[in-house]
């Protein structure tokens, strides 16, 4: 009986792993396991799916290094189960062990995705809106928990607009300690007022200790970020309302 439902499973699972493989642009390895049963699975059942890829490359310029999912117990339909396809009857929780290294990240950074959420971040400095328009960001991983960005932005601020370049070192927030500015620097453009980088440092503040994020109908919580030299790991719970056949829905 017990190799009836691995087989059950097996064929399930290489059913789903073909199609979110079709879904990417390139994938170095993939593996989902749908944890169920032919009993299970006529009763609209499965114990939960798990989800581990390397090497993942997603909308043709933002890559993954190392994405593991695991959901609870879900709902399924039973007829599109039978073919391989998942498909949610209710949302359900899963918790997910993303890794990104130092390449990838600053790969999205410049991609024409990442470039299109890029927008103007405005700030109320005694009374008065003074606006951030980002240009360029790199990002670099030396190690011992911290980040450093370098950027290039234009400032807009009584009327005038001017190039600033800075760089920055933090620390994210963790299980173990809140989110740390350690410095910053501009290295162009004539430096900023206290006042104003005293607005941008509440403004990082309540973007970095909001509850919940959304993107498109997901709601994730990041628990925790390790950062190590060259690479970071991020750790998220979410709400998933559908398992996807494209991975570009799937990875959060």
């Amino acid at each position: 009986m017990q190799d009836e439902h691995n087989l059950e499973e097996k064929v399930l699972s290489q059913s789903a792993e073909m199609m979110v493989s079709q879904a990417l642009d390139e994938v170095e390895k993939i593996d989902i396991n749908v944890q169920t049963d032919l009993f299970k699975i006529l009763q609209g059942q499965a114990d939960g799916v798990s989800f581990a890829g390397e090497g993942l490359l997603i909308q043709k310029d933002i890559r993954v290094q190392e994405i593991k999912i695991q959901t609870d117990s879900i709902d399924i339909n039973p007829f599109s189960a039978l073919f391989g396809q998942i498909e949610l009857n209710e949302a359900v929780n899963a918790i997910a062990r993303i890794v990104l290294t130092e390449v990838d990240m600053n790969r999205a950074l410049v991609s024409e995705f990442v470039s299109s959420q890029m927008q103007n971040f405005d700030f109320d400095v005694d009374g008065e809106i003074v606006s951030f328009e980002p240009q360029k960001i790199q990002v670099f991983l030396p190690g011992e928990g911290k980040i450093e960005c370098r950027g290039r932005l234009l400032l807009k601020e009584k009327g005038n607009t001017r190039p600033l370049a800075y760089t920055a070192l933090l620390r994210p927030r963790t299980n173990s300690q809140p989110a740390m500015l350690e410095s910053f620097n501009c290295t162009e453009g004539g430096g900023v007022s206290i006042e104003l980088v005293t607005a941008l440092m509440q403004k990082a503040k309540e973007l970095m200790n909001l509850p919940s994020l959304k993107w498109e109908d997901m709601a994730f919580k990041i628990k925790d970020i390790k950062v190590e030299k060259g690479s970071l790991t991020l750790l998220v719970e979410t709400q998933v309302k559908q398992i996807p056949s494209s991975i570009t829905e799937l990875s959060l």
